[in-house]
C-alpha cells in the first residue's frame, strides 16, 4: 500500500523549506528518502513538481499549483477531524463568512472582537462581496445577504429589516440645493449601481400612489459600500437601506431628504447556510450570536 499522504506532506515540507536537506531534517528522514518520495509523487501525477539544479531548488508552475491546493485540502482535513469533536466541547476551527460589504463594514466587522472574545478557539475568515455565491464552491459556512432570497436550497435566518432612505452629504446639498419634491431630483446627480439587477428609477409615495421616477447621474458604484462612500464624499444623492447609513446620519456625514415621500419599501437581511452546516458548533454559535443584532430603521 502506497503512502500517498506521506508523499504529499513531504512535498509540502520541501516547498516550505526550499531544499531536500532541510525538509529531511524537519521530517527526520534522510535526503534520499525525501528524494524518493518526491519522485513517487511526480510519477503518480505525471508532472514535474520540483526543478532541481546544483545550487537551488524551485517549484515548477505545476508544483506551485499543487502546493497551494494541497495546503488548503490538508488544512480542511485537519479542521474536519477537529470539528467532528465539536459537539463535545466549545466551538473551534475556522468560520468562513461571506457578507455583503454594506453589512460587513458597518455591522459585522465591529462585532467580530466580541464574538472572538466569547469563542476564542474560533478563527474568522471573512470575505466581503455582493456577488451571488455558492457556499460549497466558495468554501463558506455562512453568507449574509441583503434583499430577496435567490437560492432556495439554503436555510435562511432573518437578521432584520431596514427601510430605504434617500441621503446626501451636507456639502453636496449646500452646493446643489436640497430637493423639495421627488421631481426636483431631475436636476441632481443620483448615485446608481452598476450591477445587472440595478434599476434606473426610484419609488416615491405621492398622494395615495406609489410611482417610479427615473433618476440620472454621473456616478455608478458596484456595491452599496462604494455608493455610500460616494454619497459621503459629496458626489450625489444615494438611496440606501437605513441600517447602512444610520451612523453617517447620526454623525452628520449624511442628511436624509424627501422622507415625506418615502415609498415605505425596505430590505430584508438574512444569514444563509447549508442545512448540514447547522450541526457545526462554530456555525451554530455564530448564528446565535447574530440574534443580538439590533438594526436601526
Amino acid at each position: 500500500m502506497d503512502n500517498r499522504l506521506g508523499d504529499i506532506e513531504t512535498f509540502l515540507m520541501v516547498a516550505t523549506e526550499g531544499s531536500f536537506a532541510n525538509a529531511a531534517k524537519a521530517l527526520r528522514l534522510t535526503p534520499s528518502a525525501v528524494s524518493r518520495s518526491i519522485a513517487r509523487l511526480e510519477q503518480r501525477l505525471g508532472v514535474t513538481l520540483v526543478r532541481r539544479t546544483t545550487r537551488a531548488l524551485a517549484l515548477t508552475r505545476e508544483g506551485m499549483a499543487y502546493r497551494d491546493r494541497m495546503m488548503v485540502l490538508l488544512t480542511d482535513m485537519m479542521e474536519l477531524e477537529t470539528g467532528l469533536g465539536e459537539e463535545r466541547g466549545a466551538p473551534r476551527g475556522v468560520l468562513r463568512i461571506n457578507a455583503s460589504p454594506s453589512f460587513g463594514v458597518e455591522w459585522l466587522i465591529p462585532m467580530l472582537p466580541d464574538f472572538r472574545a466569547r469563542y476564542p478557539a474560533v478563527r474568522i475568515d471573512l470575505t466581503l462581496s455582493d456577488a451571488i455565491v455558492d457556499l460549497v464552491e466558495e468554501r463558506a459556512d455562512i453568507a449574509i445577504r441583503i434583499g430577496p432570497l435567490r437560492d432556495m436550497r439554503l436555510r435562511a435566518k432573518k437578521l432584520g429589516h431596514s427601510r430605504m432612505a434617500l441621503v446626501a452629504s451636507p456639502d453636496y446639498l449646500a452646493r446643489r440645493g436640497t430637493p423639495a419634491t421627488p421631481n426636483d431630483l431631475a436636476g441632481h446627480d443620483c448615485l446608481r449601481f452598476s450591477f445587472r439587477r440595478s434599476v434606473d428609477s426610484w419609488p416615491f409615495r405621492i398622494g395615495r400612489k406609489t410611482v417610479q421616477l427615473p433618476v440620472e447621474g454621473a456616478y455608478f458604484g458596484n456595491s452599496g459600500e462604494v455608493v455610500r462612500q460616494m454619497a459621503v464624499a459629496g458626489c450625489g444623492i444615494a438611496r440606501h437601506g437605513y441600517f447602512h447609513v444610520a451612523r453617517d446620519l447620526k454623525d452628520g456625514r449624511l442628511v436624509e431628504i424627501l422622507a415625506d415621500y418615502a415609498a415605505g419599501d425596505g430590505e430584508d437581511i438574512h444569514a444563509l447556510y447549508a442545512a448540514e452546516d447547522r450541526t457545526a458548533a462554530r456555525v451554530r454559535a455564530f448564528l446565535d450570536f447574530l440574534e443580538g443584532i439590533e438594526l436601526p430603521g
